[in-house]
């Protein structure tokens, strides 16, 4: 599957997709299988798989796992230059346009470009956004950058709109693991009419009608992970939420 033609084409046809994010230091591999199982019944869309920070060497592992049981498309979510790995399907090329440091934006990227250059990897490239939800987040405080305020919707859809003309090809919007408050509709409709391209929104969804608002709203791909870890049964009641949207 060419990932990134499957979004466009989803998005052109109206239909909402959904991604169970993984993060590899939080997962034993029967917990991972057990997630694997709920997440093939509910026939999510995307495994989006990475941290902000990995303290175990748990990647490749996981990435086995999820291989050996499933054949959802896996898409790398790095946290940092290090979390490349063949064995998966995609990796979010991930620049940081709403904060202002120069590493996140575009000097991390040029480490990695040639590796992915050389790899088996769909790369996505991807526009991501911080929003503030209310509590301090591990990627706003590895990343050394400040979220936009969740109030300020002009700014994000700004900075959307300088991302896509700048030629990335999806946005991510995300409020950070555990986020207090998720993203709202208004910013979220705000950005939609601000650009063209698939929105990818996370943080804060921790339930199948917070998933029903972000879709009316105008998100394409739901990603979901947190609340996961929390419930595992919300699996399914969130992919049913965003696939009859």
């Amino acid at each position: 599957m060419n990932i990134y033609n499957h979004i466009l084409a989803s998005k052109k046809e109206g239909k909402k997709l959904f991604a169970l994010l993984i993060d590899p230091d939080k997962q034993d591999k029967s917990a991972l299988i057990s997630v694997i199982e709920k997440a093939k019944s509910a026939k999510a869309d995307f495994f989006f798989v990475g941290g902000s920070l990995l303290t175990n060497d748990s990647l490749d592992s996981c990435l086995s796992t999820l291989k050996e049981h499933a054949d959802i498309p896996i898409v790398l979510f790095p946290g940092n230059a290090m979390q490349v790995n063949d064995k998966a399907d995609g990796i979010l090329f991930l620049s940081l346009i709403s904060g202002r440091n120069a590493e996140m934006l575009i000097g991390k990227q040029v480490i990695t470009a040639p590796i992915l250059k050389q790899s088996s990897l769909e790369v996505l490239p991807t526009g991501y956004m911080l929003i503030d939800s209310g509590n301090p987040t591990t990627v706003s405080y590895m990343s050394n950058t400040t979220p936009i305020p969740n109030d300020k919707n002009a700014v994000a859809a700004c900075t959307a709109m300088a991302g896509e003309m700048l030629g990335l090809k999806l946005i991510f919007m995300d409020g950070g693991s555990g986020a207090e408050n998720p993203i709202s509709e208004q910013m979220i409709a705000a950005v939609r009419q601000a650009v063209d391209c698939p929105i990818i929104i996370g943080g804060g969804i921790s339930s199948g009608d917070k998933a029903i608002i972000n879709c009316k709203a105008g998100t394409d791909i739901n990603v979901v992970g947190n609340a996961i870890e929390k419930d595992e049964n919300l699996i399914t009641e969130i992919a049913n939420a965003v696939h009859n949207c």
